[in-house]
């Protein structure tokens, strides 16, 4: 099943320019995930049900810097969507409270588009 067949999906959006190894990423899209999934489950209980029931969609994409991710967490609740801002308790590679990723959705499909649907994969 391609991408494009699901009706829900959840984003998770990083920032290139940290240059974080692939298990902070790992670590940080979990966060992302498991955040904005809470988010959904809270205020848009249909929107996650579907999206579990249909397998889960997560696409991984990114920015190129904090400022861009601030104006797609903007954009999230202007449309109403499900999202969490993660911020890094700077244990490891990042100074402490810097802004690394952004988890959006579970949410339709052609809502999300609106606002990731260019970006590229990461």
């Amino acid at each position: 099943m391609g991408t494009s067949e699901f009706r829900y999906k959840q984003v998770i959006v990083f920032r290139s320019d940290l240059k974080m190894s692939k298990g902070k990423i790992a670590a940080q899209a979990g966060h992302a995930a498991v955040s904005a999934v809470e988010e959904a489950r809270k205020h848009c209980k249909d929107w996650w049900k579907a999206w579990l029931q249909e397998g889960q969609c997560k696409i991984a994409v990114k920015v190129e810097s904090e400022k861009e991710l601030l104006e797609l967490e903007k954009h999230a609740k202007e449309l109403a969507l499900p999202c969490a801002l993660i911020t890094d308790r700077g244990l490891t590679e990042v100074p402490p409270g810097t802004i690394t990723c952004l988890g959006i959705g579970p949410a339709p499909a052609e809502k999300m588009d609106k606002i990731t649907g260019t970006l590229l994969l990461l």
